[in-house]
């Protein structure tokens, strides 16, 4: 059996999860084709909190980096220029989705630091190939690609959302981000998605209560103008924040709070959701 030390990710037109380097070879962020599937990996360890709330975690009192992007919503950049509202709807009629090829499949150039363990690098591919088998996305090896997503372990967990040209940063810090459920939400994220409590009908489910968020963070709850693509909210969003996000007292005061279900369980999704999915397909018209 190859060893997950030697995970990488290849590209391949006919299978939808292929990886693995021959013992002994060094891992590349360029890898070669190669026909072998990989054994299926399942994480040992229970997670205990949900995306949102590692995510929360590890960006406490990140509002700016040292360089580089503004970070908005808890974990999305921004950079000189674009707007907060930028999103599935706007995105997607400005050209930033990721291109469909003519095999019916969206190839996503994909670039891992080095400085990732063999583990680390295990669980970052392994939460990529989650999306070949639900969609017709497929990551593979940026080679010469002009634009590509390049995962590496700045400060906290932040994306951009949709394509945005060239070397698209997402950062997964060593440190609370490697989590299957991290990694999606972000990549969501640089897919197109925004966050669920931020959706043009959001106050028809949740009601976001200023008075207990921090001051600082209360533009983390602007409403945006998406396109819902005709799904239903969801709690059970992989992109749903939880009640106590940004609170002054976290596990006291919530700060958003569902409707008319009070006792509605938000903010605890460990894997995309059926709805996340659906949009997912239905933005990238998997089913054409």
């Amino acid at each position: 059996m190859v060893s997950f030390v030697n995970l990488i990710l290849v590209l391949s037109l006919t299978s939808s999860a292929v990886f693995c380097l021959p013992s002994g070879e060094r891992n590349s962020t360029s890898g070669e084709d190669d026909e072998n599937e990989i054994d299926s990996y399942e994480e040992e360890t229970e997670a205990t909190q949900g995306a949102t709330e590692y995510i929360e975690a590890a960006n406490a009192g990140l509002a700016r980096l040292r360089s580089g992007p503004r970070i908005t919503h808890g974990d999305i950049a921004q950079t000189t220029g674009l707007t907060s509202t930028r999103n599935a709807s706007p995105c997607t009629a400005k050209g930033c989705t990721w291109p469909k090829s003519s095999r019916g499949y969206v190839y996503v150039p994909i670039q891992i630091s080095r400085r990732y363990s063999s583990e680390e690098r295990t669980v970052l591919i392994q939460s990529l190939v989650e999306f070949h088998s639900v969609s017709c996305i497929r990551f593979v090896w940026r080679r010469r690609h002009r634009d590509y997503l390049s995962i590496y372990p700045s400060s906290g967990c932040w994306s951009y959302i949709g394509r945005q040209g060239r070397r698209q940063m997402i950062s997964i810090q060593q440190r609370g981000c490697v989590h299957p459920e991290v990694i999606q939400h972000e990549i969501l994220h640089a897919l197109g998605f925004h966050h669920e409590q931020a959706r043009s009908d959001r106050d028809d489910h949740v009601q976001i209560q200023t008075k207990n968020v921090n001051p600082e963070n209360l533009h983390n709850f602007d409403k945006v103008d998406t396109n819902n693509l005709g799904t239903p909210y969801d709690y059970n969003s992989i992109m749903h924040y939880g009640r106590y996000a940004f609170s002054k007292q976290y596990g006291i005061l919530p700060t958003i709070v569902p409707i008319p279900d009070s006792t509605a369980v938000i903010g605890k999704a460990t894997e995309m959701s059926g709805n996340d999915i659906e949009r997912l397909n239905q933005l990238y018209q998997c089913s054409d």
